[in-house]
């Protein structure tokens, strides 16, 4: 077996993709509070706003408005969905004492996502990590908050290499960097460490993948299947 190299976080955090979407349906307050129930240290979102300026829970940011197909961003926050949740309803069936793992697909929503977490529970925003595919997008919101912030991106759009990227991440004080879990390999980990930067692996569904990913010593996962994930976190060392 694999020596597991150490984490900056222990034991590292279990994002539960969309909530435990293996289990329940995805973005719901269902999926999330049974992923809490399964273990889960951390749950995982994306983020939209209404046409209201409400911030909301969902993936593709696309609902059905009498048989048509409307961007979240045009819609009133009562004219949604009922299962697609706000951050506020979010806090209020699940409390806050978990990571928070949220991917801004609407750069509009930084602003209320963050005024919502701060009305509804002020001492989550240091558990939260916001996530963007573009590092100089997420470095622009450093004044705003002291939330964690991460450069969410794949290897291969790395253009100046990993080692110059870990250096601007931590000049412009992006904390961490997600990577797809095939990207990932221990010296890699350990380069971003080296940089006092959280490295982050996500799409790992299979038993093995997160035993392989957990012993390369990254800091935190995401998966659909929150009980391997957790399991996977429990039986290291």
């Amino acid at each position: 077996m694999q020596q597991r190299l150490d984490s900056l976080i222990d034991p590292p955090i279990g994002f539960a993709h969309r909530g435990a979407r293996a289990h329940a349906p995805e973005n719901t307050i269902e999926a999330f509070a049974l992923a809490l129930r399964l273990g889960a240290s951390g749950l995982e979102s994306d983020v939209w706003v209404t046409a209201d300026g409400i911030a909301v829970l969902d993936h593709d940011g696309i609902v059905k408005i009498r048989g048509r197909k409307v961007a979240i961003g045009e819609v009133m926050r009562s004219e949604l969905p009922s299962h697609i949740p706000t951050v506020a309803e979010l806090v209020a069936h699940c409390g806050h004492d978990y990571e928070f793992s949220v991917d801004i697909k609407d750069r509009r929503a930084i602003r209320p996502f963050i005024d919502a977490v701060r009305d509804s529970a002020p001492d989550m925003e240091s558990r939260l990590w916001i996530c963007h595919y573009d590092w100089e997008t997420v470095a622009g919101w450093r004044d705003l908050t002291h939330a964690k912030l991460v450069d969410s991106t794949r290897l291969a759009r790395i253009k100046e290499g990993p080692e110059r990227r870990a250096a601007l991440l931590r000049e412009r004080s992006i904390d961490a960097i997600n990577l797809h879990h095939t990207d990932w390999n221990g010296g890699l980990v350990t380069l971003f460490h080296r940089f006092d930067r959280f490295a982050l692996g996500w799409d790992m569904q299979q038993e093995y993948v997160l035993e392989q990913s957990l012993r390369m010593g990254l800091d935190g996962v995401f998966s659909d299947w929150t009980d391997r994930m957790m399991d996977a976190i429990g039986n290291l060392n």
